[in-house]
Formats: C-alpha cells, sequence, structure tokens
C-alpha cells in the first residue's frame, strides 16, 4: 500500500532539504520521492541530509512540472501554510493519513505536495489538489521546515497503515532475565517483605511502633496497585537489608564496588 504513496517536493531551493525530506520518509516506510524543478539536485548536501535514505534520492524522479508529477494520480494532498481567496475542503494531518491509507489500499495512487521553502504552493498549483492539508503549527511561528512537514504528513500515513494492517503503534520493550525473576512474587513473599520493611521503618526511626497511624496499610496499598516481580523484589529486599546494616551502625559495601 505504502508503495502507491509519492511525496512531491516543488521547486525545493536548498538541497539539504530534499535530503531531510528523504530521510522522514524513509523513517515512515514511504520510498517515492518525485521533485519539480529543483534548484539544485543531485547534490553533496542532498546526500549527507539523508543520512542513510540515499536510495531514495537515486530512485527520485525529477520532472519539470507540477503536472509531470501527477500523471496516474487519483488523489492529490497539497499542503498549505496560509488562508487562500478561495476555499478549498480542508484536512489536517491526521484526516490526510487517513484518507491517504484508505484510498492507497484500495490501489489508488496518492500525492502528498509540498511547496517551496520560501512560498509554499502557487494558488494555480493548489488548485490541482483534492484537498488542502494545514498543519496545526503555533500561530506565531508556523513556518515548518520542509523536511519537518514532510516527516509529519507521512508518520500519520504510516500510524493509519498500520492501524489498517492490524500492526501495534507501539513495542512494548521486554525486560531480559531469567524466566524466574520475570515472574510475580507470591503473597506469602510479599508477607515477607512488608515485615522486612516494617522492621527496617522502625529501626530507622521513621516508624513508632506505639503510633503508627496506617503506615503500613498506605505501604500495602501502594505496593498492590501493580505486579512486583522477583527481579524487583530482590532489589527492594537489598536496599532494606542495608538500610538496617546502617541504621545498626555495621559496614556495608555498595554492589558496585
Amino acid at each position: 500500500m505504502l508503495q502507491n504513496i509519492r511525496v512531491v517536493l516543488v521547486g525545493t531551493s536548498h538541497p539539504g532539504n530534499i535530503g531531510g525530506a528523504a530521510r522522514a520518509m524513509k523513517n515512515m516506510g514511504i520510498s517515492r520521492l518525485v521533485l519539480v524543478d529543483p534548484l539544485d539536485f543531485p547534490s553533496h548536501e542532498a546526500e549527507a541530509r539523508a543520512s542513510g535514505a540515499s536510495d531514495i534520492l537515486a530512485n527520485a524522479q525529477v520532472v519539470a512540472t507540477l503536472e509531470d508529477a501527477l500523471v496516474g494520480c487519483n488523489l492529490v494532498l497539497g499542503t498549505s501554510a496560509r488562508d487562500r481567496r478561495i476555499p478549498w475542503p480542508l484536512l489536517d494531518p491526521r484526516e490526510c493519513g487517513v484518507m491517504a491509507a484508505e484510498q492507497a489500499a484500495q490501489g489508488a495512487e496518492i500525492a502528498l505536495v509540498f511547496g517551496r521553502e520560501y512560498a509554499g504552493l502557487t494558488n494555480e498549483e493548489l488548485q490541482r489538489c483534492h484537498y488542502h492539508v494545514h498543519i496545526p503549527s503555533d500561530p506565531d511561528f508556523s513556518s515548518l521546515n520542509l523536511g519537518a512537514a514532510v516527516q509529519v504528513l507521512c508518520y500519520e500515513v504510516r500510524m493509519s497503515w498500520l492501524a489498517a494492517q492490524g500492526q501495534p503503534t507501539k513495542v512494548e520493550k521486554v525486560e531480559v532475565t531469567s524466566t524466574r525473576s520475570s515472574e510475580p512474587v507470591t503473597m506469602d513473599e510479599m508477607e515477607l517483605f512488608y515485615g522486612h520493611l516494617e522492621a527496617t521503618l522502625v529501626a530507622i526511626g521513621f516508624l513508632d511502633p506505639e503510633n503508627p497511624r496506617h503506615l503500613m496499610a498506605r505501604m500495602r496499598r501502594l505496593f498492590g496497585r501493580s505486579p512486583v516481580y522477583r527481579s524487583e523484589m530482590n532489589i527492594l529486599r537489598g536496599i532494606l537489608t542495608e538500610t538496617q546494616k546502617v541504621a545498626r551502625g555495621e559496614p556495608h559495601k555498595r554492589k558496585d564496588q
């Protein structure tokens, strides 16, 4: 599906921005880049800014006009940072991502069109677009770098694509530990911990056994909010043991020494 989406840069004046856009595209899995009358391309600076996305630059299509860039397209989405005289159907980046992903999944050819760094797209060029896309940046500093604008729309396309594919949008990191260390502790182990914790708090003078004031009940509520794993319990019990040694005036040794 993503292969049906092309990024079109019109009249780019700075080659570094072309490289930045290529990198943004590759981050999000979009590979088709079309350049309309770039001022300086190919360029070493574009290669440097691409930072690993040189394949996208190598395969970029260079054309003379926007009309050439849009050949075969079924849906054209043009970015616009300023109000226009003639109202046009307007999307925000998220709506743009959803529409682009849905249409591309049905086999449509999609173009995401970005204008010149200094002036954006002309009215005539925007009138070739089915929708205008406005990135709601801070009005006091609304001008986005070209590569950043490409990143925003490509990100939204990818998020919509992942959702359509039923793929996760976040990857949970799993701690590399032994199977036993990653097991939650049992209730009897928690009771031993609470006993150890209470004795330690008494030893350092934090808990008055004659006037406990619900402290241990609150600690039980705190540690009961989520599972405590065996590796975590080992740390907690180790901290309590070393704390008790200090309270008794015994020498102790840091684990990292």
